[in-house]
């Protein structure tokens, strides 16, 4: 063991701390996305091909050498959503950009407002809002708007009556800059069956990109959150407004947080 030490170089601690690195970046992007049980499989699968190389099990070991020879295919096939949102991590885009505070809270107060006051109305609504990472490439051509964030402009644009209220309201850098605009729906299998195309967009957006998607049901009126895949639905006034905040929060403030929780411990 004392051997082993000493001929530790200073270079295999770099290249092991960038190594668990990487890793720890990896979990952070999969955690609380179905990449986690789609990984929890590959791992339940690597067991039983170890137990069949125990267990003298010819043919199932034969058929799992083969599946795993081709396992960095796999991955990426099985991951490429996950791996397009890494990768699109090197360019980040905070969604507040260069606002102070009180803006910050005032885009989304009136967010909130306008959510709130389509649901009790019953006027359907997805309004996408982009974070760190671009979302131009996966949106179709909307009408561009480039406006302040404002209560009574987003009810405007999805009345009925309004001709780009279909689609997303697609939300950069703090301010309304397009209407109109497709999201593509997500393909998962495991969806319940009283999701509309709004909610299956707001998730299909959310499974490529780091965005989050408001929806506003026209059927029942409920607002509900998409992030990651995942959904937090029939959402009031302040429940929304604490989502929005944590999720919207910019980064540089989350470790500023983070900092004066330490020094408090």
């Amino acid at each position: 063991m004392l051997d082993v030490l000493t001929n530790i170089r200073l270079l295999d601690i770099l290249d092991i701390s960038i190594v668990a690195f990487i890793i720890y970046r990896i979990i952070l992007l999969i955690k609380g996305t179905r990449a986690v049980q789609m990984l929890l499989g590959l791992a339940v699968i690597l067991v039983v091909y170890m137990a069949s190389r125990v267990g003298d099990l010819h043919t199932l070991n034969w058929f799992l050498s083969n599946f795993l020879s081709s396992i960095i295919l796999v991955i990426v096939v099985i991951f490429q959503n996950d791996i397009r949102r890494a990768l699109m991590h090197v360019g980040r885009n905070p969604f507040f950009g260069g606002m102070s505070s009180d803006e910050e809270s005032v885009a989304i107060d009136e967010l909130v407002k306008a959510c709130v006051a389509l649901g009790g109305r019953k006027i359907g609504a997805l309004i996408a809002i982009e974070r760190e990472n671009g979302i131009n490439d996966i949106l179709e051509s909307g009408t561009a708007i480039d406006s302040r964030v404002s209560c009574e402009l987003i009810r405007a644009i999805f009345m009925p009556s309004s001709p780009i209220h279909d689609g997303a309201l697609v939300v950069q850098q703090g301010r309304l800059a397009q209407a109109g605009c497709f999201l593509p729906l997500s393909q998962a299998l495991d969806l319940t069956k009283d999701l509309g195309t709004r909610h299956r967009a707001a998730i299909g957006l959310t499974e490529l990109a780091d965005a989050v998607a408001i929806i506003v049901s026209e059927e029942t009126g409920n607002v509900s959150v998409a992030v990651n895949g995942g959904m937090t639905r029939n959402l009031d006034a302040a429940s929304l407004k604490k989502v929005l905040g944590r999720l919207l929060e910019p980064r540089h403030a989350k470790h500023k947080k983070q900092k004066q929780q330490t020094k408090k411990g």
